[in-house]
């Protein structure tokens, strides 16, 4: 599975930004896709997860804020931030639950910077 990111880039503080990931390959084995961040000097964490089993889940740190979204059409998933804020300021990954579950998949990473 490969995963391929867009969007990200400078917003100020309030404002809103998308990113978009294009997941081909093996994408039938696809079980759930996401979204992760790591600012400088912090692990990566968990910023949103979709799945047709469990649905959507958040990191409380983004909910009411962030939606994620995915075209199983389109192997595509979407995460639209909203109300950005400094803290939000991090790389993006995109990541695929993939081979019926097994195995983990990376994009290469957006940045996105929200200035105050």
């Amino acid at each position: 599975v490969q995963l391929v990111e867009s969007g990200g880039g400078l917003v100020q503080a309030g404002g809103s930004l998308g990113l978009s990931c294009a997941a081909s390959g093996n994408t039938f084995s696809i079980r759930s896709m996401g979204w992760y961040r790591q600012a400088p000097g912090n692990q990566r964490e968990l910023v949103a997860t979709i799945s047709g089993v469990a649905g959507t889940n958040y990191a409380d740190s983004v909910k009411g804020r962030f939606t994620i979204s995915r075209d199983n059409a389109k192997n595509t998933v979407h995460l639209q931030m909203n109300s950005l804020k400094p803290e939000d300021t991090a790389v993006y990954y995109c990541s695929a639950l993939a081979d019926y579950g097994t195995r983990n998949y990376w994009g290469q990473g957006t940045q996105v910077t929200v200035s105050s």
